[in-house]
């Protein structure tokens, strides 16, 4: 009923086929055709070809008025197009456990909004769980994490490689008897401990100590296990927590040995209560990733933020 509007447009607009048809660059009889075409589907004339200059009749009154909605709602959302291709429209939900929503993600997200400070964005802060869960339902757009999450639901993309390290109270005496493997504080912030110049700590020494871990369904967790199993031991668990900070406060307190990534030290104000010491290879290192759910439509703001976070 639509088709070849703007024909019936142009001549509403003109009140007069001959000009209508030189701003169309068309001739008056193909013209004057494509709207009787029209009017021929409606089952009513649009115009009143009597009257001088051309006048609508009742029918072509509500037709040319229902042809600037549509107009109006073609208009807007080409604006909506071309503002949202520039990020000037959108939104972004980002999910990420503790120690990401508190110290990875929001300078990314600072980032971000200064280069595209139109688009609304939303972190959650949940268990790797949650937000796999929400992930999967829509309710989030990214989430990044440290575990391995399944291929044939999730796409991801690696954001960093992380590397555990082993925190020890300052005040535990085997320290006495490890000073030589001891990591100084630069080292790990410069990655310098990861040169094998730089020897892993005999890890079965700690058999003895108490361990803050974290839970097995925790990706840190499973790790520091595997990592205790390869070196012929089960840890001495005084403690299990749900999250990385936590376990490290604690550690800070003086309770118990905790498996911190290198990327949490890196942010976190450190403290000379605690000693570290580097971890054998193998389970210690792992990609810190951003995940999406397969098949979902990735708009704008997750590629650019993508493409930003993870340059």
């Amino acid at each position: 009923m639509f088709q070849g509007m703007e024909y019936v447009y142009e001549v509403y607009l003109e009140k007069s086929f001959s000009k209508a048809a030189e701003k169309l660059f068309i001739s008056q009889p193909s013209l004057s055709a494509n709207v009787k075409r029209v009017e021929h589907h409606i089952g009513y004339p649009i115009f009143d070809r009597s009257t001088k200059p051309l006048s609508l009749t009742e029918c072509g009154v509500q037709y040319i008025k229902a042809v600037e909605k549509i107009k109006s709602i073609q208009n807007e959302f080409e604006g909506f197009v071309n503002d949202w291709g520039d990020l000037k429209k959108g939104a972004l939900t980002l999910g990420g456990s503790n120690l990401f929503s508190s110290w990875i993600l929001p300078p990314l997200i600072a980032d971000f909004a200064r280069r595209y400070p139109l688009i609304q964005i939303s972190l959650v802060e949940e268990t790797t769980a949650n937000l796999a869960r929400m992930l999967r339902h829509g309710q989030l757009d990214l989430m990044l994490d440290s575990s391995v999450l399944d291929a044939a639901i999730y796409g991801c993309r690696k954001f960093q490689e992380e590397h555990l390290i082993l925190a020890v109270p300052g005040a535990f005496p085997i320290n006495n008897r490890l000073r030589s493997y001891q990591l100084p504080v630069e080292d790990i912030l410069s990655k310098r401990f990861l040169k094998e110049s730089c020897p892993p700590v005999p890890l079965t020494r700690f058999k003895s100590e108490p361990f803050i871990m974290l839970k097995p369904e925790n990706d840190t967790g499973k790790r520091a296990r595997m990592i205790c199993q390869n070196n012929l031991f089960e840890p001495n668990i005084i403690l299990e927590m749900d999250q990385q900070m936590t376990s490290y406060n604690i550690t800070c307190s003086g309770m118990g040995i905790s498996f911190i990534g290198d990327i949490m030290l890196s942010k976190v104000p450190l403290t000379s209560d605690v000693v570290y010491y580097k971890l054998p290879a193998g389970e210690s290192s792992r990609d810190i990733r951003f995940y999406w759910k397969n098949g979902r439509y990735q708009t704008r703001a997750m590629e650019e933020f993508l493409k930003m976070a993870c340059q």
